[in-house]
């Protein structure tokens, strides 16, 4: 991606790289340590991580430290992540508590990531707040978030703790009006196959892996205590007037245009993709085509040399004469794809919105 958007994936890799297979088993043995409250709450739970999460129940001041996080270290299209804590109850993922993962640059080397989430993790549980880790959030820059490096670390995660998810905040939308928050997972088919490690264009074309089926979103809920729901109600009665007509603000100019930005710069690395998947077919044609007339001349060759009483030449192995060209990775493809279809639903949804608000001061105005 051109632009903005290359800071931004480069900062997950800095911030959240995905963990290795020691950092797995580190982060496992942390969260299975436990006192005997955590255990009792692991074995009541323990029937239900086969079964696929169907539903995310987040507590509002969960979504209220996301918000502030970015707000406090987000600028532009830095993206901020952090980790999630709560439990599983049924098919359903409960997020009780989250907290963020402190920016660090290169020189940090001796920074380690995994110790400090446990460090976290122990931290909670010995004031008894839930400490079990269920996953992560990212905040993302014009929705801007299906890359590599957000599909590694998901793998890495889902293939540790099998119900965690990823939640994606975007900031940018939030701030027209309605809060953008959503839940992601892996889906299983894309799950085999990153533990297969297959990314050829055959691999995926066998796992029926498509840029739609990828991902898959799970449906969140958000819960308030009632207290909580009493102090927004008052909220509401103190708030002015004239904060609520924002959301009847026509100017879009700005959010659509830097949209269609990164939609075309996207739609130019497809288009990168697609130039050297044709350029492999051309080669492997090629190659087809000598190796049948190599066989072609070697039949004759040995036609004549029997029609002379003389023995047929060696088999030799084609393989080892003519090597087939390596395929380009298909997985990039599939996310870039994932993205512009991302790009589309973001433009689709404000443009739809922003008609509906033209719709409606045009009505007012004819009153008037």
């Amino acid at each position: 991606m051109k632009g903005d958007a290359p800071k931004a994936e480069k900062c997950i890799t800095k911030f959240f790289p995905p963990f290795s297979g020691v950092d797995q088993h580190r982060l496992m043995s942390s969260r299975k340590e436990s006192t005997s409250t955590s255990v009792a709450a692991m074995a009541s739970t323990s029937g239900t991580l086969d079964s696929p999460v169907k539903q995310i129940q987040i507590e509002g001041l969960v979504v209220l430290k996301i918000i502030k996080h970015y707000q406090e270290e987000g600028q532009g299209s830095e993206v901020v992540q952090g980790v999630l804590l709560g439990l599983v109850v049924d098919d359903r993922l409960e997020i009780t508590n989250c907290f963020p993962f402190p920016q660090h640059t290169e020189d940090d080397a001796d920074f380690d990531e995994v110790q400090y989430q446990m460090e976290m993790m122990r931290s909670l549980r010995h004031v008894n707040i839930d400490h079990l880790h269920v996953g992560w959030y990212q905040s993302t820059y014009y929705g801007s978030f299906v890359s590599r490096a957000l599909l590694d670390s998901q793998f890495s995660y889902q293939h540790a703790i099998e119900e965690s998810v990823v939640l994606i905040y975007d900031p940018i939308k939030t701030a027209q009006g309605s809060l953008s928050l959503k839940a992601y997972r892996l889906t299983p088919k894309l799950m085999e196959i990153c533990k297969e490690k297959d990314f050829t264009p055959e691999g995926l074309k066998k796992a029926s892996i498509g840029f739609e089926n990828m991902f898959e979103e799970v449906p969140i809920v958000i819960k308030n205590s009632h207290l909580i729901s009493v102090l927004m109600w008052e909220l509401e009665d103190k708030s002015t007037a004239a904060d609520k007509h924002e959301l009847l603000n026509l100017s879009s100019s700005n959010h659509l245009e830097k949209s269609l930005q990164l939609l075309m710069d996207r739609v130019d690395d497809l288009n990168q993709e697609i130039v050297k998947y044709n350029t492999y077919s051309r080669n492997l044609s090629k190659q087809q085509q000598q190796k049948h007339q190599y066989i072609q001349r070697r039949q004759q060759e040995n036609a004549q040399r029997q029609s002379r009483g003389e023995p047929p030449l060696p088999e030799e192995d084609i393989t080892k004469l003519f090597k087939p060209p390596q395929a380009p990775p298909r997985m990039d493809t599939l996310l870039i794809a994932g993205q512009i279809n991302n790009y589309c639903q973001n433009v689709k949804e404000f443009t739809s919105q922003n008609l509906g608000k033209l719709f409606m001061a045009e009505a007012l105005q004819g009153h008037n």
